[in-house]
């Protein structure tokens, strides 16, 4: 199939060189989604039918026989080989069981070692004497080292899982999911399942994921283009509203403030605020004759824009035509027949936008949001029944400041950028968003995101028991109505295909504490895990148990409190051994990682070694922000975890 899409000639098919670089464009990119993976085989499974899909049942009909694979394969016939995981034919392979076969007599999983086939297992769902049996191979894939980024799960996608993958378009879906769940894999499987199924579309909308951090987007960047998807743009929520260059940092208080939805209401009166009524009556002159719109008319016009709660800018655009509409009523009165042409022509009229220019004057984002954020009687003018005095001094800069680009804005003071620009021009709405870690989020956050698809939908994902700012989310009803998706679906996953048992159990201690209403995952992982919890006296027991677990096939994490990080990195090149930074891609020679605890979350590792969780829990302003880091950190192992202390463990991990 590439080789056919490279021996294309469009030499003759092509009006023009504009048309000919497109075509080539699109042609490169086919390649590129029909690049082979070393390490995959091209079909994971195959599906047996009792009777031809979408044929007649009637007895004596016969049934077909298909292979399931990460894309669709076809010979050069154009006949299917291997059927797309994706499409309708293939859901039994993920839904069928005993109780329900769907209409599938056999079911083959395929077991494969760096893209060789090397073993198969059969389920004869439709036999009443076979008894229903665990998988072994799909247990074997679940439990199978991690190194590298993350990978696609289409061979081991779930029921529960895949009725969110296949859920549709239209609709916003919330997935509430414990750690090791699988809740970003169903995401990214999700945007390439609704890529098939709407791919014209998406096509024309466009598609987002939403990750943390940097680290999280580049561990996740291979899976939709693993599954042949290359046109999924990845964005941080700093990216997305990276209207201001962004170095400085606010204090908790003063963030949670700024944070609040409440801002919203605020940031639309100092918006609405720049509107003066008029005073003067508009006089245009055209020819030798002059047209006198009064200022009480003005006022009515402008009382009207207001009212029809319109975007500032779209109402700017719309007051001069408005003017001029008012004008030309006067003319036909006055016998004269204007068309649209002279409507256009007084619209731009000097005395008309000198009029539209003190009425409703532009508005600059960032300026506003500086004035509000330097003057305090501006902030109290419009902030009055909103905030509180101490909650506007928190939100006060200390210091005045000269302009927009010698202001050291924080991540917070970005995001009302974003919603003042709003105010002023609407931001474009994508097809589909994925929001990924959404738990962490603010209010003011959600309503970022919330704005790339008002039009579109959304798949948001998170666990609220690993929310780790001071303004996590408390539930995902009040995170769907500031995303303005109240009616969204909440799934819960609570079976735990990537934390080992033990691992999970220990870990679980905390949840009473951080969020009492979840329900705790349950790990369907037959293999128990490696788990220790260790008592030393320095660095070099750390740099040791690092050294015992890169023993082991896999990747290895030492994850620490960030103010522990200096320290330990010192202790390991003291040692000889190699590390990397979160987000860098691990080899076979180099399978440490050295983490700071802010950036694990939604990190994985085979192996990890968690230094000092009282660290990582004094390390948060609060101890509620602190023990949910410390759940973070607990549940990033697939294979084993040693917790190493020389302080005192936390009480609440018993």
């Amino acid at each position: 199939m590439r080789e056919d899409v490279e021996n294309l000639d469009i030499r003759d098919v092509t009006a023009n060189w504009v048309n000919a670089e497109v075509l080539a464009r699109q042609i490169d990119e086919r390649i590129k989604a029909l690049a082979d993976l070393s390490h995959t085989p091209l079909f994971f499974g195959r599906l047996d039918y009792l009777h031809a899909p979408g044929a007649d049942r009637a007895e004596g009909a016969g049934g077909e026989r298909f292979y399931i694979g990460r894309r669709h394969v076809h010979d050069a016939d154009g006949d299917p080989m291997v059927i797309d995981w994706r499409a309708p034919v293939s859901q039994p392979f993920y839904r069928a069981s005993k109780k329900d076969p769907m209409d599938i007599a056999l079911r083959r999983r395929f077991g494969y070692t760096g893209g060789d086939l090397t073993a198969y297992e059969d389920e004869h769902l439709s036999d009443p004497a076979e008894a229903a049996t665990t998988s072994r191979l799909l247990q074997q894939e679940i439990e199978r080292p991690r190194v590298g980024p993350m990978r696609d799960i289409v061979a081991t996608i779930q029921p529960e899982q895949d009725e969110i993958v296949r859920s549709g378009l239209s609709g916003t879906v919330c997935v509430q999911g414990g750690p090791g769940t699988g809740k970003t894999a169903v995401g990214l499987h999700r945007v390439a399942y609704l890529l098939y199924a709407h791919r014209e579309r998406l096509a024309r909308t466009g598609t987002l994921v939403i990750g943390p951090n940097r680290s999280f987007l580049h561990y996740i960047e291979q899976v939709l283009p693993a599954l042949g998807e290359l046109e999924v743009r990845q964005s941080t929520v700093d990216d997305l509203v990276a209207h201001v260059e962004v170095r400085g940092t606010d204090a908790a208080a003063a963030a949670v403030v700024k944070g609040d939805a409440r801002m919203a209401e605020v940031l639309r009166r100092a918006v609405r605020a720049q509107v003066t009524m008029p005073a003067e009556p508009v006089v245009v002159v055209r020819g030798s004759r002059r047209w006198r719109v009064p200022a009480y008319e003005l006022e009515e016009i402008v009382r009207e824009l207001l009212e029809r709660d319109m975007r500032y800018g779209a109402a700017r655009e719309a007051l001069p035509q408005r003017i001029a509409h008012a004008v030309l009523v006067q003319m036909e009165r006055a016998g004269e027949a204007p068309d649209d042409r002279v409507q256009d022509a007084v619209a731009r009229n000097p005395a008309v936008k000198a009029a539209v220019k003190a009425i409703w004057p532009p508005v600059d984002p960032a300026r506003l949001v500086l004035r509000l954020l330097t003057d305090a009687g501006f902030l109290a003018a419009h902030a009055d029944g909103i905030l509180d005095a101490d909650e506007q001094k928190e939100i006060l800069w200390a210091k005045p400041v000269r302009s927009v680009k010698s202001a050291r804005w924080s991540p917070a003071d970005a995001v009302l950028i974003d919603e003042a620009a709003d105010l002023v021009q609407r931001t474009h709405s994508l097809g589909h968003v994925v929001l990924d870690e959404a738990q962490d989020l603010s209010p003011m956050q959600y309503r970022a995101v919330g704005r790339r698809c008002t039009t579109g939908s959304a798949t948001v994902l998170g666990d609220l028991a690993q929310g780790t700012t001071p303004w996590a989310t408390r539930s995902w009803q009040d995170a769907l109505a500031h995303l303005g998706k109240s009616g969204a679906a909440v799934e819960e996953l609570t079976a735990g295909f990537r934390v080992p048992t033990e691992v999970i159990t220990y870990a679980s201690r905390l949840l009473p504490h951080i969020a009492p209403d979840l329900t705790p995952v349950a790990s369907v992982r037959e293999n128990p895990g490696f788990f220790d919890v260790r008592a030393v006296t320095g660095t070099a027991q750390v740099v040791a148990a690092c050294a015992e677990l890169l023993r082991h096939e896999g990747s290895t994490g030492l994850i620490a409190a960030d103010a522990r990080v200096t320290a330990l990195a010192e202790a390991l090149t003291a040692a000889g051994i190699g590390y990397l930074g979160p987000g860098e891609e691990t080899t076979h020679e180099t399978r440490l990682t050295l983490v700071p605890a802010s950036l694990a979350k939604g990190l994985e590792y085979d192996y990890v070694v968690l230094d000092e969780p009282q660290a990582v829990v004094d390390g948060e302003p609060d101890e509620r922000t602190g023990l949910r880091r410390l759940y973070v950190a607990l549940t990033r192992a697939v294979s084993g975890l040693i917790v190493t202390h020389a302080a005192p463990l936390p009480p609440q991990l018993g």
